[in-house]
């Protein structure tokens, strides 16, 4: 697939959209099932378009309010506008690289003020079912520089080079690929089918969109992980329920789910994700997953339609 690695340390893939696209086409039978018939999708400009038919705004962040290290113009005086108008806000996102204080000052650096209970991420998703399982020792894909925060209680041994700490661990946490390798996807594989084990997944992107191109996520590898060692993993945060139940629960559950929306750009993640909780869906069209390719060419495709196409937030 052309990894490489980027200045800023992410894998860096070749593919572009079409790629990218069908590589959530191949693993549909591990994602959830649309639950709305097919249906041309309401068009409109931005979510202002949009505002008076719903209370509660989910946003995703890449592709949403960011580009990578990039901040999308106008975004961030967007969702002032929605709160202004008394509609409530929150970041829910597959970032399960980083911990939540680096995630908030990251979003404060590029002009967004959300506070803590603004922010959910496939992160917090997967330590808040992390429950009885806390006391095994489990084996981490992560980057040593991003740190450890928010999972100090946890028992964790790096999965690196050492091939010593892949045959140890009593389970596996996948939440950031960014400094992982060929080679240390391959001793996983093996040690997995010498001896499996449980693996989490905190991030089931496959793909993210960057300034040059798409970063490549946990779930890609949890995919391959899959389909080579014969192991089911479990997946937290979108498209699966889990984290949208952690949203329901930030919100309160007063507000009705036909007067939530989920604003995302890419269809097997936010759009699928949003389906199977039982709340209307926006598609962003001109950023992030989509930006420069025919969405309703995507829509017909994958049998995913969103409830409006939306060209900006």
């Amino acid at each position: 697939m052309g990894i490489s690695e980027s200045s800023g340390g992410n894998h860096l893939s070749e593919m572009d959209t079409a790629t990218a696209f069908a590589a959530y086409e191949a693993v549909r039978h591990r994602l959830p099932v649309p639950t709305k018939p097919r249906k041309i999708p309401h068009h409109a400009t931005t979510l202002e378009d949009i505002a008076d038919h719903y209370d509660a705004f989910l946003l995703d962040a890449f592709g949403v309010l960011n580009i990578g290290e990039t901040a999308i113009p106008g975004v961030a005086e967007r969702i002032e506008m929605l709160k202004s108008r008394g509609k409530r806000v929150i970041v829910v996102s597959n970032a399960a690289g980083f911990p939540q204080a680096a995630l908030m000052e990251k979003y404060r650096r590029l002009g967004y003020d959300f506070t803590q209970e603004d922010v959910i991420t496939s992160r917090a998703t997967l330590l808040s079912a992390i429950g009885s399982y806390k006391a095994m020792h489990w084996g981490l894909m992560a980057t040593r520089s991003t740190g450890l925060r928010d999972l100090e209680g946890l028992s964790i041994s790096y999965l690196e080079e050492d091939p010593a700490p892949y045959s140890l661990v009593d389970g596996v946490l996948m939440i950031g690929s960014a400094a992982w390798t060929e080679e240390r996807q391959a001793l996983l594989v093996q040690a997995l089918k010498d001896r499996p084990r449980p693996v989490w997944v905190g991030n089931p992107d496959i793909v993210a969109p960057r300034e040059t191109g798409f970063s490549v996520e946990p779930g890609h590898f949890a995919h391959r992980l899959a389909d080579e060692a014969g192991i089911v993993p479990q997946f937290f945060g979108k498209p699966f329920s889990n984290i949208y139940e952690l949203a329901f629960e930030r919100l309160g559950y007063e507000i009705p789910r036909d007067r939530i929306v989920m604003v995302g750009d890419s269809l097997h993640t936010d759009i699928l994700g949003a389906q199977a909780a039982g709340i209307k869906s926006a598609l962003i069209a001109d950023h992030g997953f989509f930006a420069g390719y025919d969405v309703q060419s995507a829509i017909s495709a994958s049998g995913i339609s969103p409830d409006h196409v939306v060209t900006r937030p």
